[in-house]
């Protein structure tokens, strides 16, 4: 029962016995994001009246790399010191043993150790705590919400001590020069019905608190978004004096219109190694295959084509054929009567027979033997 009290008292012995003058009771981690602000306590707890001298905050980013001074406190005078010098201011009450650091828009370069001590008067013994600080990539400033859904707001302030807020105020703006309209108000500490969260205006039961108070968690959730609800979100975390402010811009999206059929939606599934290989195989056959597809393609049309012109010249023969030129026959019958026939009354009769002539024939030029020995006139064949 006695032996971790022993543990704790031992180095308190050992520094009165051996002369040492400084008592480092623990060291804390906290964990916050870039551009967060962060509550670095330094609470020296004791039943006396001490009077505290000096206050001083140093800074370590590793082994081999020489401290910075953040801030000192001496005769009642607090003095932010290097790149710290905007950024840090002691909030704690001294009179109270309090030296805590506030510590606002943190930077990645802030990572890293930081020790508080505290000097009393009259007195050599110095009263250290270490907190190790782990800066995490900022959160999204920035949110995007379409219209009817639902969104979250982040609003925490981090801190080593257990210091409980004291009001939660959430305020928006639609604008640089635009009114602000109260979003949601929380007092922790009264009793209903102040002590519930309290919405009005067209924000009314549309903004609940869903963070967890006793961390210091402010965090709202916005239900049914409308488009007049764009703007900037303010939160306001007070701590008794201490107030942290954190700001939150919401763009709003309108919702695309859906359409009336929708098609079923198929899952994407995993190609494994074996279904791969047959894809791409497939690919392959098709690109070495081809040449051989147009090769055929080409020679079936030339064949067709062939075909086709063999057919046509076949039917403009039959068509020749089925209707051939007529030829022109003529026949005369002549009759003659000389006085030296017979008196038998009987006459013979002559015959002219024409010849067909072609069309060929008809155009071709008549030659000049055939003009004299004919006399112009057609060829005859008498039959007596």
């Amino acid at each position: 029962m006695f032996y971790p009290l022993k543990l704790i008292l031992m180095p308190v012995l050992l520094s009165y016995s051996l002369g040492l003058n400084d008592l480092i009771v623990s060291s804390v981690e906290l964990t916050v994001h870039v551009g967060d602000s962060a509550l670095l306590g330094c609470i020296f707890q004791s039943t006396e009246e001490k009077l505290v001298t000096k206050v001083d905050w140093i800074f370590s980013s590793g082994e081999h790399f020489k401290d910075d001074y953040v801030l000192f406190y001496y005769a009642n005078i607090s003095v932010p010191v290097g790149r710290f010098q905007n950024r840090v201011r002691l909030v704690g009450d001294i009179l109270h043993h309090d030296g805590s650091l506030l510590l606002q828009n943190v930077e990645e370069v802030d990572q890293g150790n930081y020790t508080c001590e505290i000097r009393f008067k009259m007195e050599s013994l110095v009263f250290k705590k270490a907190v190790v600080l782990h800066v995490l990539p900022e959160e999204p400033k920035e949110l995007m919400a379409h219209v009817g859904d639902s969104t979250q707001m982040g609003c925490v302030f981090h801190s080593t001590e257990e210091k409980h807020m004291t009001r939660v105020d959430w305020m928006f703006s639609s604008g640089e020069h635009a009114k602000e309209e109260i979003v949601l108000r929380y007092y922790p500490k009264l009793k209903a019905p102040m002590g519930y969260p309290q919405n009005w205006g067209r924000f009314q039961n549309r903004v609940n608190l869903v963070g967890d108070t006793s961390r210091n968690d402010g965090s709202i959730m916005l239900h049914r978004v409308k488009e007049s609800d764009g703007g900037s979100y303010t939160c306001s975390i007070h701590l008794g004096n201490l107030t942290v402010r954190k700001t939150t811009v919401l763009h709003v999206i309108l919702k695309e219109p859906r359409t009336l059929v929708t098609p079923v939606t198929l899952r994407p599934e995993i190609l494994g190694g074996n279904q791969l290989v047959i894809i791409v195989g497939i690919i392959c056959a098709t690109i070495l295959l081809l040449p051989v597809l147009i090769l055929i393609v080409k020679r079936t049309y030339g064949n067709k084509s062939s075909v086709t012109s063999t057919t046509l010249v076949k039917s403009l023969e039959n068509t020749k054929k089925a209707n051939p030129e007529k030829h022109i026959y003529s026949s005369i019958t002549m009759q003659e009567v000389t006085d030296e026939e017979e008196p038998s009354g009987k006459s013979e009769a002559t015959y002219m027979t024409m010849h067909p002539v072609w069309p060929s024939l008809r155009s071709a030029p008549t030659s000049p033997s055939d003009k004299k020995s004919d006399g112009g006139m057609p060829r005859t064949e008498q039959a007596f």
